[in-house]
């Protein structure tokens, strides 16, 4: 018998793409006890389309709305031992996603969550296609504490766009802490590696997420990276600045361009980076 799996969907005026995400939950293979959507005052559809498939509906205020201390309350709903978390834009790629990421989740009792693979839309521009193949590679892989040596910040990458977790290993660390607004899903990433669990990367579960940030958006959202990374600063302390990594995605960034003939978009993508680098630093020194 497949294992119970409940899934947690935190939405906002998804739009009428909601329908699609929908669909595709209904046609999945994993057993499906229970779908929680926790929707923030949605004046669209949103909630009258998680109604039409049987979707279980909580609407809460939207200023009330937090990614960790939300997250946390809907994980305390469900009666599942896996929880799977979407974001209402990742949109799972065929009827296998859940399936695929639960069996990763449990080739190994130490796995204490697991993140799978996000691709691009067939319409994503080429700077927001690169940042999803560059972070969401076609081979799966196991983290672990000692990788931090050679891994750094990056070990404890995770992204609840798409990702599963063991309900109990969660509540032994504390669950999602309530008073971040952005990283929860690294927050007890590094928790568990801290602990001595692992997380896990599923490359054959897979949703298509990914975003063709403006200027403005890539300043706001590494400023508030820059206010996580402050605020949580033994995340830093233990597994190394996000300087180097960020380095590294420029070169491979330009080297993407460069051998897709794009060498027109390297004035972009500096600018782009440039951005990212100046938002992370005001949210940082803040």
């Amino acid at each position: 018998m497949k294992i119970p799996v409940s899934i947690i969907v935190p939405t906002c005026n998804a739009g009428e793409s909601f329908y699609q995400f929908a669909e595709m939950i209904k046609k999945q293979t994993a057993n499906i006890k229970q779908v929680l959507i926790i929707d923030s005052s949605s004046t669209d559809q949103t909630v009258s389309i998680a109604e039409e498939f049987g979707f279980d509906v909580e609407v809460i205020v939207r200023k009330k709305f937090g990614h960790g201390k939300t997250r946390q309350y809907a994980l305390e709903k469900v009666n599942t031992e896996i929880v799977v978390f979407l974001t209402q834009d990742a949109l799972l790629v065929d009827e296998f996603a859940i399936e695929n990421l639960v069996k990763y989740l449990n080739e190994d009792e130490k796995i204490s969550a697991v993140y799978g693979r996000q691709l691009p839309y067939p319409n994503t521009g080429i700077l927001g296609s690169f940042a999803r193949l560059y972070n969401y590679p076609e081979i799966s892989k196991v983290n672990c504490y000692e990788d931090k040596d050679f891994k750094g910040i990056k070990t404890a990458f995770l992204s609840d766009s798409f990702s599963a977790y063991k309900k109990s290993l969660l509540l032994e660390i504390g669950g999602f802490p309530k008073n971040i607004s952005f990283g929860e899903d690294t927050y007890v990433a590094a928790k568990f590696l801290m602990k001595g669990f692992k997380t896990g990367y599923c490359a054959d579960a897979m949703v298509y997420h990914a975003h063709d940030y403006s200027l403005n958006q890539e300043y706001e959202r590494n400023k508030e990276i820059g206010k996580f990374h402050k605020q949580e600063h033994w995340l830093l302390d233990t597994f190394g600045k996000a300087e180097g990594e960020g380095l590294k995605f420029v070169i491979s960034e330009a080297k993407y361009l460069l051998k897709n003939g794009k060498w027109y978009m390297l004035p972009v993508a500096f600018m782009h980076n440039v951005v990212k680098f100046f938002g992370y630093k005001v949210g940082y020194c803040k």
